[in-house]
């Protein structure tokens, strides 16, 4: 299996945000959260020092999957949900690229459901940013596997019934070695955690909370006031304006008390337990985490799959044969 980029090298000079950004004129409502996002990511893009053709954007169906046509890098608009076997693809093929997904909580949960599952449970290195509305924004807003139950929408003007989905209980079950929770409006933030996922390898997983202005429109505004968000900093207590998330051992759930009592919970993403709890976190008095949840260093999908054809192509004939004949075989003559 040949790298079909074998002249990587260094950018020729350093590159900015403007270099990253495409001649399309950027369409999305206006005070939708995609315009911070798409800022933030092309300011990353430009100091991670990599080449424009060293990136490629894929993504399925949804008004983030507009993020293709607005990145002057690689791309490719797939169908519906179908992002992440995409991406697979082009990681097995060409393991130098950096592969970024960009999906919905619509496109990522319901029909790419799935495929978003083995992606994850596969380690494949890639790199997910799921954009989460709680409603579908480009089919005209009805509600969607993350919108939470008694939203009105079109397609139930009495309420929603369903039970929402977590997206990051559903990564942490799934097998992410990364994830982690951003806010749009909240963009410094947002840029650590772009960070920390361009940095990671292996199977990144990062929602990020964004508005519909015009469909769901402020689902998160609670969150943009500082003291409803609770930064998760490896190794740092976990403390939010005088208080302090502790584990409670009659209900072993986390839950929040003076910092004064000096039991405050160590943020440790290698617990995947505490991340888990965290994801699930449902404390009206406590905050929301936002940071990385969990980080796992473990074997990549492309790596192993190429150590499997090396080890393949060692036997030569002789091997080949030798599995051609062993078990149940018949003979025909």
């Amino acid at each position: 299996m040949t790298n079909l980029a074998e002249d990587v090298g260094p950018v020729d000079k350093p590159l900015t945000r403007k270099d990253f950004q495409s001649d399309l004129e950027v369409r999305w409502c206006p005070g939708c959260g995609d315009y911070a996002i798409l800022a933030q990511f092309q300011k990353l893009l430009a100091s991670i020092g990599a080449r424009k053709e060293d990136h490629v954007i894929v993504s399925g169906i949804g008004c983030s999957s507009r993020f293709p046509y607005y990145v002057d890098t690689y791309g490719l608009h797939g169908i519906h949900g179908r992002a992440p076997a995409i991406a697979t693809g082009l990681k097995a093929a060409n393991p130098h690229l950096t592969v970024w997904v960009v999906t919905g909580d619509g496109d990522g949960l319901s029909i790419g459901g799935n495929q978003l599952l083995h992606a994850l449970r596969r380690n494949v290195d890639i790199k997910i940013l799921f954009f989460n509305n709680e409603v579908y924004g480009l089919t005209k807003g009805q509600h969607g596997p993350t919108s939470p139950v008694g939203q009105r929408s079109r397609s139930n003007p009495d309420g929603n019934t369903d039970r929402p989905v977590n997206p990051l209980g559903f990564a942490l079950a799934a097998g992410a070695t990364l994830v982690a929770r951003a806010l749009d409006t909240d963009t410094a933030h947002l840029q650590s955690v772009l960070k920390a996922v361009a940095d990671h390898r292996g199977a990144a997983f990062v929602e990020i909370f964004q508005n519909c202005p015009i469909f769901n429109d402020e689902p998160f505004e609670a969150m943009k006031s500082k003291e409803k968000r609770l930064y998760l900093e490896q190794g740092e207590p976990m403390e939010f304006g005088g208080s302090a998330l502790y584990l409670d051992n009659t209900s072993l759930t986390l839950k929040g008390a003076p910092a004064a009592n000096g039991n405050a919970l160590v943020h440790d993403n290698t617990n995947k337990s505490l991340a888990r709890m965290l994801a699930e976190l449902a404390d009206s008095s406590v905050p929301t985490p936002f940071g990385v949840l969990y980080l796992e260093d473990r074997p990549v999908h492309h790596d192993l799959m190429r150590e499997q054809v090396r080890q393949r192509e060692g036997g030569g004939l002789a091997r080949l044969l030798e599995r051609m004949r062993s078990g149940s075989s018949w003979r025909v003559d």
